[in-house]
């Protein structure tokens, strides 16, 4: 098996990143993309996924730092005074731990997001979590356990072996890693597809055009995901500070990338596709090390 899903995250988050997901799609390598249900473009998403028949469209399940699709009033527990979903991470997964009331809020809030999905008409091809908040055992369980019931057999777990890419400037994380061993092994028992490994962690909003040439010739054969964050602009709302999206496109668009899978022979799709393909492929080599060039 060489399969791969290269994914635009945060689709319907705004006009631009819709925009760059089309253009990914129709004159890119971009195969997929994780849609923001409670985005303020999320229609204008819709449209254009209904017009791009190959682009594979997930869930990007908002539980932090985004506007909820249930009004506030019904979870207060998870929302700031903003009326938007809370962003402080840590004391927020303590109280997930110790409040019955708020555990029962994100499973409603999980289940309204799923609904609001299903609403599009899109077929489910996976299912992500913005900022990855489903490396906490307690959401972990939600997602899985009420995604089977609205059809999602495929996930996203944040597991980038830190010998694979490996970068001076971003250190370690142990926690994190833990953690995605923990629910990947917990996916798996519940029969949830998941890729062997994801790429765009340590270079969030940085996925140049020589990191990604680096990850599309080093990569052995398997099955993988890519994901980046293109926009047309860098300027626009709920823009991550840092995050290069202009030159994530670019690196999508870039004429040697293309060339690169080309020569992988590697299959473009989503993941729907590499289920139906095949079964999972084996681990990776420790001999597969991409290191960026010295300055």
């Amino acid at each position: 098996m060489n399969c791969l899903v290269i994914t635009g995250d945060d689709f319907g988050l705004a006009r631009e990143v819709n925009e760059a997901v089309e253009i990914g799609c129709s004159k890119g390598i971009l195969s997929a993309a994780s849609l923001m249900v409670s985005g303020a473009h999320a229609g204008d998403a819709v449209e254009r996924a209904r017009r791009l028949p190959s682009l594979r469209v997930g869930l990007h399940l908002a539980l932090t730092d985004a506007a909820p699709v249930l009004p506030p009033g019904q979870i207060p527990r998870l929302v700031d005074g903003r009326g938007r979903l809370r962003s402080d991470l840590a004391r927020f997964g303590l109280e997930l731990a110790l409040s019955a009331a708020a555990r029962a809020q994100m499973q409603a809030e999980i289940e309204a997001q799923f609904r609001a999905f299903l609403s599009t008409g899109l077929p489910l091809d996976h299912v992500s979590v913005h900022r990855h908040f489903h490396l906490h055992p307690i959401v972990a369980a939600m997602v899985i356990e009420i995604g089977s019931r609205f059809g999602a057999h495929a996930l996203r777990v944040p597991r980038e072996p830190p010998r694979v890419v490996q970068s001076r400037a971003l250190g370690g994380r142990i926690v994190e890693d833990l953690c995605s061993r923990l629910l990947s092994g917990r996916a798996r028992r519940a029969g949830v597809a998941t890729p062997e490994a994801v790429f765009g962690l340590r270079w969030s909003g940085g996925v140049t055009r020589e990191r990604l040439r680096l990850l599309l010739e080093s990569l052995p054969c398997g099955f993988w995901e890519i994901y980046l964050h293109p926009a047309t602009s860098d300027v626009f709302p709920e823009h991550a500070p840092g995050y290069r999206c202009v030159e994530e496109l670019g690196a999508l668009l870039d004429p040697g990338n293309a060339e690169a899978v080309q020569r992988s022979g590697r299959r473009l799709g989503g993941y729907q596709d590499v289920v139906a393909f095949g079964p999972r492929p084996q681990s990776i080599s420790r001999n597969n090390v991409v290191r960026e060039p010295s300055s």
